[in-house]
């Protein structure tokens, strides 16, 4: 199981950094470098079923049942390859600290970028652990190769272990879940799981069957440029109306102010000209009623807008990305109920904890795979202040061999 990090180490220095709006599945070409190094791997360790979707980047693999429990339920273990867009994932140095003191910690002394306790108080509660951290100029890629490695190192530790009880395990590597693509092309068919779990969680104990419900919406709003010197009464600047769209939101639903159970409207990017002006929204709720009535206020504040300032100068088009996946686990919470089982088992107290973003679980429960979420032992994602911590890796394998068992 030691292995796990050596692999970990490897995988995060291949950039699989995805794309927004490529159009494209992958929506980059530079992911199929990591799931051909995978499909590599699974043959030599002696997995079986070994499909490599060359088309979608997709990758799919059996670890055969032991003996006598041929008839068991089919087990699956899914994580996804790409990295966030958000940083680079190119030219990623991971370096290893081996008994962390607890302190901040300098990622790099020339551009001056430290991890610093009173920003990221969890840091303490890592003391005396071995930790993996980046260089100050890149994103590690513990979301998700984290989970990449733990699944490799399950699947190779069963394969040469046959003396270890277990049904039929399939394990699947997606790309592009980062942009909300990674089960678009995922063949739950193929994958001929009753059930799986996503591992793509943060710190050991995390166990998530609750998500968000998703939607994205673009607002563009159609001004009139005037010069400035004779624009009373005549200019409508596109780019204060969009502000203006944005203060008649609720203050408080806002990411920077919200957590837990608590939905937001998130304006994640805005550009423009006097002439016209574009903002891009997400919409997030975990409770489907709250966020259709979040989408529909959405909807009632371009209308508003219209009346005062004519038809047509706000448009808002909308649509929903995922829904929470407790809808679906709800009629399969064993699944949940055998993960909690395996880590009290080896001594770890299960944190449920509803995610605050989505999962390739969320959708692939609603294609007909129930797949709650598992921990990485990974941290501050989608930056260059992104850690994992090998004690918990560690500890993570061992707990997939576990439910494996189940």
């Amino acid at each position: 199981m030691e292995r796990v990090i050596e692999k970990f180490l490897t995988y995060v220095q291949i950039d699989t950094e995805s794309s927004e709006g490529s159009g494209s599945t992958p929506s980059t070409m530079k992911q199929h470098d990591l799931a051909a190094l995978l499909e590599k791997e699974l043959r030599e360790m002696g997995a079986e079923e070994i499909t490599y979707d060359r088309e979608h980047c997709y990758v799919y693999a059996s670890i055969p049942a032991s003996v006598g429990h041929e008839d068991a339920p089919v087990m699956g273990f899914i994580a996804h390859m790409d990295t966030s867009p958000a940083v680079t994932g190119a030219g990623v140095k991971p370096r290893i600290i081996e008994d962390y003191d607890g302190e901040d910690i300098v990622l790099n002394a020339e551009k001056q970028v430290v991890m610093r306790t009173v920003d990221f108080p969890e840091l303490i509660s890592y003391k005396g652990k071995r930790m993996i951290v980046t260089d100050g100029t890149t994103l590690l890629g513990a979301d998700d190769k984290a989970g990449v490695a733990e699944i490799m190192a399950m699947a190779e530790y069963l394969l040469q272990h046959p003396e270890v009880s277990h049904g039929k395990i399939r394990v699947g590597f997606t790309p592009d879940e980062e942009v909300g693509a990674g089960a678009d092309h995922f063949d739950v068919k193929l994958f001929g799981a009753d059930y799986a779990y996503t591992v793509d969680g943060g710190r050991l104990g995390e166990l998530e069957y609750e998500n968000f419900n998703a939607a994205g919406a673009k607002l563009t709003v159609h001004g009139r440029s005037v010069h400035p010197g004779s624009a009373k009464d005549k200019m409508r600047n596109a780019i204060l109306m969009a502000q203006e769209f944005q203060s008649m939101l609720p203050v408080a639903e806002n990411p920077m102010y919200t957590c837990g159970y608590e939905g937001f409207y998130h304006l994640d990017s805005l550009q423009g000209t006097v002439e016209e002006a574009t903002a891009d929204y997400i919409i997030r709720d975990h409770d489907r009623q709250k966020f259709e009535q979040k989408k529909e206020n959405f909807l009632r504040i371009g209308s508003f807008l219209n009346e005062r300032y004519g038809e047509g100068t706000f448009r808002i088009d909308m649509k929903d990305s995922y829904y929470n996946m407790r809808e679906v686990l709800a009629e399969h919470m064993f699944i949940v109920e055998q993960a909690k089982e395996a880590m009290v088992q080896l001594g770890v107290e299960p944190v449920v904890s509803p995610i605050r973003g989505g999962t390739d679980g969320s959708r692939l429960s609603y294609m007909g795979l129930p797949c709650p979420n598992l921990c990485t032992g990974g941290g501050n994602a989608h930056g260059k202040y992104e850690y994992a911590c090998i004690d918990e890796m560690e500890m993570i394998v061992k707990l997939l061999v576990k439910i494996a068992q189940r």
